[in-house]
């Protein structure tokens, strides 16, 4: 007798009548064919990338609060470099304003200071209160 008692036999590598067939899956290992184009090329950079003067032009920045001379050298190099490949550098510009200006104020600052010294010790003031 035959084993499949009623069915029909079906031969193997063949669809079972009844079972939904699906779309054969690609080959996770073989190389795709795509038609992407070639990365090689003259692109302009990608927006946020490097460009000369920027990494200084922050530095600068920074240097503007902590020690306003060394702001205003470094965010003028960093200007300076930006400029040459034609390249705007907003934070070497906000740094260098900003360290011209702190400059300024620590300028007046030390001048007051000075005056204020002198003025003290040709008041005759001692400490004890003697004059």
């Amino acid at each position: 007798m035959s084993e499949n008692y009623g069915q029909q036999s079906v031969p193997p590598n063949q669809p079972q009548p009844g079972v939904p067939q699906y779309p054969a899956q690609p080959d996770p290992n073989a190389a795709a064919n795509y038609n992407y184009p070639s990365p090689a090329g003259n692109y302009p950079p990608a927006a946020g990338g490097d460009y000369p003067g920027k990494t200084l032009g922050i530095v600068g920045l920074v240097f503007a609060f902590v020690f306003p001379l060394a702001g205003w050298i470094i965010s003028a190099i960093a200007g300076k470099q930006s400029k040459a490949v034609g390249m705007p550098n907003t934070p070497a510009k906000v740094g260098l304003i900003l360290s011209i200006i702190f400059t300024i104020i620590g300028v007046v600052f030390i001048i007051i200071y000075i005056i204020a010294i002198v003025a003290i010790v040709n008041s005759g003031y001692t400490i004890d209160g003697r004059y």
